[in-house]
């Protein structure tokens, strides 16, 4: 359902029944780790044109793993994390996960 690089891929399916029967399948909830216990890669400073997906294809190798610098900086929004010029933010060792 999940590529292995996927924030979701290593959590658990549950199933919910529907009053009619039918049976729904569903990723459990994912819980943020703690940003400031995650490994560093390196600290970087957000620029005019900055947008989190170049960063994490810059530092990470990856746009798509944008989600690891929202957990490292404690996160939920993407947009808000790089809104700043000047701010800087976290950039963790990647986390891929074998598949």
């Amino acid at each position: 359902m999940f590529d292995h690089t996927s924030r979701y891929y290593h959590l658990a399916n549950s199933t919910y029944q529907a009053p009619d029967g039918s049976e729904i399948t569903y990723k459990q909830r994912r819980f943020l780790p703690q940003g400031d216990q995650m490994p560093l890669l390196l600290a970087v400073t957000v620029g005019p044109s900055d947008r989190l997906d170049g960063i994490a294809a810059r530092h990470l190798g990856d746009p798509l793993q944008f989600w690891q610098i929202c957990d490292a900086n404690n996160a939920t929004d993407p947009f808000e994390l790089v809104a700043e010029v000047g701010k800087t933010i976290r950039v963790p060792l990647p986390q891929f996960q074998e598949g």
